[in-house]
């Protein structure tokens, strides 16, 4: 669609995430630590290898890396229990929210507050998560290497998708083979800008300066909760108009 990228969408939108993510050790502790309760030896435990590539590329220190293993290995890490919100935001745009909380009624209502406050509503669990596919996604910066160079990377990787325009390179997995994936495309591109398991919308919904103001609002709210770890979106805002909103 010409004027639109998704893969500039989801740049801008990390881009932004970045810049305010003061709180970004506490969700990476927080993910070490639930997937230290499957093992902490990360040979045999791919969330908890997932987990440690994402702490060392946000330079934790190391101290910190291990004083959660050591916690998690005696019993006593703290007990975060996983849960995932859906709703409805401006422009009719679908939402999936997933966190990682000590006190599901407090993280519910801060969830809920932001959707009323933005023009959305929360739905149950299942309402908008049939639109969209867990994946597992992969962001190279163009230096990388050019479209083909990098396919065949993926190809050989065992990657399900790329998708390659003048920002870079997104390379969807599979998400049973994503550490995979992840593992062998460090060795042959080096190590991606961003790599995660999200949600991917099957369809992108197109909004306008006013509805994608209001959604940018809702997201930054929804970013700033430490008990939100990962907010997927099927919005799609026009490249002009996106560097405009994020100036």
């Amino acid at each position: 669609m010409a004027g639109h990228s998704k893969f500039a969408n989801i740049k801008h939108r990390k881009g932004a995430q970045d810049k305010k993510r003061a709180k970004i050790f506490t969700r990476l502790i927080k993910e070490l630590s639930v997937a230290a309760r499957s093992g902490t030896d990360p040979t045999s435990n791919p969330r908890l290898r997932s987990a440690l590539l994402a702490a060392r590329a946000a330079n934790m220190p190391k101290d910190n890396i291990d004083r959660v293993l050591k916690k998690a290995e005696g019993g006593e890490g703290e007990n975060y229990e996983e849960v995932r919100y859906e709703g409805y935001g401006p422009g009719g745009t679908a939402l999936i929210v997933e966190a990682l909380t000590d006190n599901r009624n407090r993280t519910a209502s801060e969830v809920r507050a932001a959707f009323n406050k933005y023009g959305g509503s929360m739905g149950e669990t299942g309402s908008v998560s049939f639109m969209f596919d867990k994946v597992g996604q992969l962001i190279y910066t163009v230096e990388a290497g050019d479209a083909d160079a990098v396919f065949e990377a993926a190809l050989e990787a065992g990657a399900d998708n790329v998708e390659s325009d003048e920002n870079g390179h997104l390379i969807l997995t599979d998400p049973a083979d994503f550490m995979a994936v992840r593992e062998a495309l460090e060795s042959s591109l080096g190590a991606p800008e961003e790599a995660e398991l999200t949600w991917r919308p099957q369809n992108s919904i197109s909004v306008n300066e006013a509805q994608a103001s209001t959604l940018l609002k809702l997201l930054d709210v929804l970013d700033d909760n430490e008990d939100v770890q990962n907010v997927s979106a099927n919005f799609e805002i026009d490249d002009e108009l996106m560097a405009k909103l994020a100036g």
